[in-house]
């Protein structure tokens, strides 16, 4: 597309005009619709879906794939087009393995689909509506609006009939190609449709046979078969099952999608690198055997915890929006994902949440006129900038900016003032003149910042490595701490007169202490609050942090 960045930088139309708000979101929007006027498609709506995994607890990448379609739904709405997301739960998917911290008696429904396995918390109508819920309840949370979909429903309903007769006719001629396509050569010799088998009620295990054209119905044998690296035993029953929702079964997902799309109109999903091979296989037979253009797409790598390990359901080092929502706030979530989509990320709430709360705070400032330097004399950076802002607030940002209290500052009080804690931080607050009065999104940020308080331990974050001058001063300024210097006032004079017994400059050394005790190079007054946080932590703090 002409004059469209890429999806990490700045958002530009063909003129080096800002299109939208300046971000990948805005440059996806842009490209759709220009594809769907090249395809000669109505664009009086636009479809956009995301698929919801059923089979485990979902994660924060599991919501990024559906906040992220959303995110161009509207961005299609600020360029002047009626859209809406659809989110589809994947609930016929059998279940292959329980996942870590799942009861093990889950074991003996292994190959039957999710809606059709008993609830093990015994709050929803099965397993797969209670994973379902938990993902729709974090969209919920941060504010995504839906239209919610299910396997079962659609299935049962026969809305893929149409998508499954075609598909079943040429079934042949997919199997060569999947195997052409993807070195996979499992469906030449069965179609690519899994039947529930009616006397086991398991799926995998019901291998479709054949297809009656006349009588649209799949005849299957349930045998033997390997799944996850295991043996899962078929019961032997031979059957037929109708496609059209008389009998319950779904596609191989080397093929479902593209008859989602296509039944359903799907002119955008994202997906994963996981599953790229299915997603070119789909594109093909959306447009080769169901004369439909598939929908457009863009690519997103997974989020991977502080090890290095791709967070999954299966593997049991799962993190849910509900959990991130206990130190952050939904911004904070839509600012992760809306910052970039390309490139694997590592991501952990010690580390994460307290950046992304003051960058979204960064953010409001440049919305509402603080311009940063490095923005400045650069339209398309600022509206990026700004976009974010947008974007983080799903299009409906506040009259006027909240309350700016640096999120560790609030933490390092919530540490200090463990009872009665919201009443004894805000006078904090307010005693330190970081708020001019007490407001409900103050009052919120002390409520995240004192779960995170109670949660996780002081320990710092990588070692800070100054001159010899800057070391000096903070060596005098730690044992001057340790000694118990006495007054706030006599504190921060105690710091400056280090810094310049040591040659250090002041405001280098103040910037310092701040980067040490916040993470951050401002805050409140330093005498008053190293009073109040303790001159003992602090002075610990100093000496483990700096190298």
């Amino acid at each position: 597309m002409t004059g469209a960045r890429d999806a990490e930088g700045t958002a530009e139309g063909p003129h080096g005009d800002v299109i939208g708000h300046g971000t990948w979101l805005d440059k996806l929007a842009y490209e759709l619709v220009r594809r769907e006027e090249s395809l000669g498609r109505d664009t009086g709506m636009i479809i956009v879906e995301s698929g919801l995994g059923a089979s485990g607890i979902p994660h924060i990448g599991s919501l990024g794939d559906a906040a992220r379609a959303y995110g161009v739904k509207l961005a299609l709405g600020n360029l002047g087009y009626d859209s809406k997301l659809v989110a589809y739960s994947d609930d016929l998917d059998g279940l292959r393995k329980v996942p870590d911290g799942l009861p093990a008696s889950l074991e003996e429904h292994l190959a039957r689909p999710v809606s059709l396995i008993p609830d093990p918390f015994s709050c929803h109508d099965s397993y797969g509506m209670h994973m379902s819920s938990i993902l729709l309840d974090g969209l919920d949370r941060v504010g995504i609006k839906y239209e919610f979909r299910r396997a079962y429903d659609t299935y049962r309903r026969g809305l893929l009939r149409d998508q499954i007769h075609a598909i079943l006719c040429r079934s042949a001629e997919i199997g060569e190609k999947i195997a052409e396509m993807v070195g996979q050569s499992k469906y030449q010799a069965s179609l690519p449709y899994f039947p529930v088998c009616e006397s086991c009620s398991r799926l995998y295990t019901a291998q479709a046979v054949s297809y009656d054209e006349s009588d649209r119905t799949v005849s299957y044998e349930c045998r033997d078969t390997q799944m996850a690296g295991r043996a899962i035993s078929g019961c032997g029953h031979s059957g037929s099952a109708k496609i059209d929702g008389g009998s319950l079964g779904k596609l191989a997902w080397k093929v479902e999608f593209a008859a989602r799309w296509a039944a359903f109109g799907v002119r955008f999903e994202a997906y994963g690198k996981d599953i790229m091979d299915s997603v070119r296989v789909n594109d093909w037979v959306a447009e080769h055997v169901l004369g439909y253009a598939p929908p457009h797409h863009t690519k997103y790598e997974m989020f991977l915890d502080k090890g290095g390990k791709k967070i999954s359901k299966s593997a049991g080092n799962v993190l849910t929006a509900q959990r991130w929502l206990e130190f952050g706030s939904p911004q904070s979530i839509l600012l992760l994902l809306y910052k970039r989509i390309a490139g694997a990320r590592e991501l952990g709430i010690r580390e994460d949440v307290p950046s992304l709360m003051d960058e979204f705070s960064e953010l409001e400032d440049v919305y509402f006129g603080r311009v940063r330097k490095e923005l400045r004399g650069n339209p398309a950076k600022l509206a990026k900038a700004r976009g974010l802002y947008l974007y983080a607030n799903l299009l409906s940002p506040p009259e006027r900016p909240g309350a700016h209290v640096g999120y560790m500052l609030a933490v390092k009080l919530a540490r200090v003032y463990r009872t009665d804690r919201t009443r004894r931080v805000m006078e904090k607050l307010l005693e330190y003149g970081t708020i001019s009065e007490p407001s409900p999104e103050a009052e919120e940020l002390v409520r995240l910042a004192g779960n995170y308080a109670d949660e996780f331990d002081e320990g710092g974050s990588a070692e800070i490595a100054v001159d010899e001058n800057m070391r000096a001063a903070l060596g005098i300024i730690a044992r001057m701490l340790d000694s118990g210097r006495g007054t706030p006032d006599d504190i921060q004079t105690g710091i400056y007169d280090a810094a310049k017994s040591c040659g250090a400059q002041p405001r280098d050394v103040f910037a310092a202490l701040y980067q040490i005790i916040l993470g951050s190079r401002r805050g409140p007054r330093l005498g008053p609050f190293i009073a109040d946080i303790g001159e003992a932590r602090v002075s610990k703090m100093i000496t483990e942090r700096v190298t």
